[in-house]
Order: structure tokens, then C-alpha cells, then sequence
């Protein structure tokens, strides 16, 4: 599905999923660019790339591939404008999109502030990725670090199945009368479901979706989360459960709509042999209240 949003919407940084974080002390180079190869190695997703034949997308899982990881120096630039040119440079380098047919799904980049600091930058394609998975990448990826800077042998699990092996097994699961039972039970679920949740917002709804979203953050009291928690044990209820119901009240409340469905994805990792694989494996539930 990833692949036809990107057919339909072209290119863009919707689906990028990037982070980083900070050295403090001497870097070895080496060590970074080695752990991060040992990644491409282990993780098949990550050197998958996705062709268009007579319409249809093919995966092809890159063997022999070149992987840079660039050094920049922002450590000769005055203070005043050091940190604003990081800024921009990590925003630029988080926005730039992926093309699916030539790029490998994984980018770094370090950037050097000064002779003790420095900067990681990642980021991966969504179609070859997600929540979980960055877990995993960012686990292996310091494990590999120590490891190489302290000429240790890095010792990982081996990976049992790659992406592709789950993919072809959910192939061949969801065909013949088992697809059939799937889609009729989620159209029965959805039946009648109004088409839009009517919020009044302050401007119209946009004719196409910008993505320019923003998010913030709400602390709970301890004493009002003991309570939720009381509640949840009364109910045999899970705080996720109660908060969902919470929050599609509020949403009746200012829509008033008595009929609520929520988006929310599940990590959808359903075999033990898929907790240490990276790959896109989460989905998105309709729960309708």
C-alpha cells in the first residue's frame, strides 16, 4: 500500500521515518559505518528496492550495494550560527524523499559541532520500517558500535526468516476462502459508517491533505492515573481500552455524532521469529465505537 501512495501522491518525506541522537567524546568513524553495514546485511527490508513491471510492483533485494555514510563538519562556524545551520541541515536531510526504484531504504549522516560532539542522523523509508523496528535498529546499532570501537566480535542472534519470507507466507495465507471470510467480517464491521468525522475546525477541510499535522504532549496527575487504573480493573479493561473510550466520547461530544471510528495501528508481529526482524509489519485497525 505504501508503494501505490507513493505511484498515486509522487514522491515525498510522508512516509520517512528519521531520527539521531548525540555522541559526547572521541568518535571512531569506522566503527559507525561498520555496525551500520552490519544492519544492511542482517536486515533484508532495508536493501529491498521496489520496480514497476507492466503495472505491478516487483522487490528486488539489493546484494552487491554501496553504502556512504557522509562526515560533516559544522565545527567552524561560529556559535551564533552553528546551531541554526544543524537545524536546518537535520530538517533538509529528514525531508528528502526516497525514491523507491534506486534508493537503498536506509540513509546516515554524522555531523561534527566540535573535536568531543557529535551528531547520528538516520532515517528509513516506512515501507521498510516502522515503530518497532526502529527499536530494533537503534539496539543493534549500539551494540555494533561498541562492539567495532572496542575490537570485540559483535554477537547478534541470527536472523531465522527476512521480510520477504514473511511476505510470501502472508501471500499464500490470506487467499481463497479465508480472504473472503476477512472482507466480508470488515464489511459487516463498517457497514454504514459515516464517511467523515464532522468536527467544527476553523478552516474548511483542504481539497488535499498537506500532512502539516502537529502534536502535544498532556500529563496525567498521578492521583487521576490511579484512578483510571482502579477503573480499568473494575471493567477488566486495559488503560488503552479506557483511553480509547474516553476519547471517542469526546469526539461524539464535539461532533455530535453518535457513531465514532478511531484509526490505530497494531505492531501486528504475530511469531516470535518477526520480534527482531525490521520490516513494515504494522497495521491499522478501524475500532468503531
Amino acid at each position: 500500500r505504501l508503494w501505490f501512495l507513493d505511484r498515486l501522491e509522487g514522491p515525498s518525506a510522508t512516509y520517512n521515518m528519521g531520527g539521531g541522537f548525540w555522541f559526547e567524546g572521541e568518535l571512531n568513524v569506522a566503527a559507525v559505518r561498520r555496525s551500520l553495514s552490519t544492519i544492511l546485511d542482517r536486515h533484508e527490508a532495508l536493501r529491498t528496492r521496489f520496480i514497476e513491471v507492466e503495472g505491478e510492483p516487483r522487490q528486488l533485494v539489493e546484494s552487491d550495494y554501496q553504502f556512504e555514510v557522509p562526515l560533516l563538519d559544522f565545527s567552524q562556524q561560529p556559535d551564533s550560527k552553528q546551531e541554526q545551520q544543524v537545524a536546518d541541515h537535520t530538517q533538509a536531510f529528514i525531508s528528502r524523499p526516497f525514491d523507491l526504484s534506486c534508493d537503498l531504504m536506509l540513509r546516515a549522516e554524522l555531523i561534527k559541532v566540535s573535536e568531543s560532539r557529535f551528531g547520528f542522523l538516520f532515517n528509513m523509508h516506512h515501507i521498510a520500517s516502522d515503530g518497532w523496528s526502529i527499536g530494533i535498529f537503534v539496539r543493534e546499532f549500539v551494540e555494533g558500535y561498541l562492539a567495532f570501537s572496542q575490537d570485540r566480535a559483535l554477537e547478534l542472534e541470527p536472523l531465522t526468516i527476512q521480510y520477504g519470507d514473511f511476505a510470501n507466507w502472508q501471500r499464500k495465507w490470506l487467499e481463497g476462502e479465508r480472504l473472503e471470510n476477512q472482507i466480508d467480517y470488515w464489511k459487516d464491521q463498517l457497514k454504514s459508517l459515516p464517511a467523515l468525522l464532522e468536527l467544527p475546525t476553523d478552516h474548511p477541510r483542504p481539497a488535499i491533505q498537506s500532512y502539516a499535522g502537529s502534536s502535544t504532549k498532556i500529563k496525567i496527575p498521578e492521583e487521576l492515573m490511579g484512578q483510571l487504573k482502579a477503573l480499568c480493573r473494575e471493567h477488566d479493561a486495559t488503560l488503552f481500552m479506557s483511553g480509547l473510550a474516553l476519547f471517542q466520547l469526546l469526539m461524539s461530544k464535539y461532533s455530535r455524532m453518535d457513531d465514532i471510528a478511531v484509526g490505530s495501528p497494531i505492531a501486528n508481529r504475530v511469531r516470535p521469529e518477526l520480534e527482531a526482524l525490521i520490516g513494515f509489519f504494522v497495521n491499522t485497525l478501524t475500532l468503531r465505537g
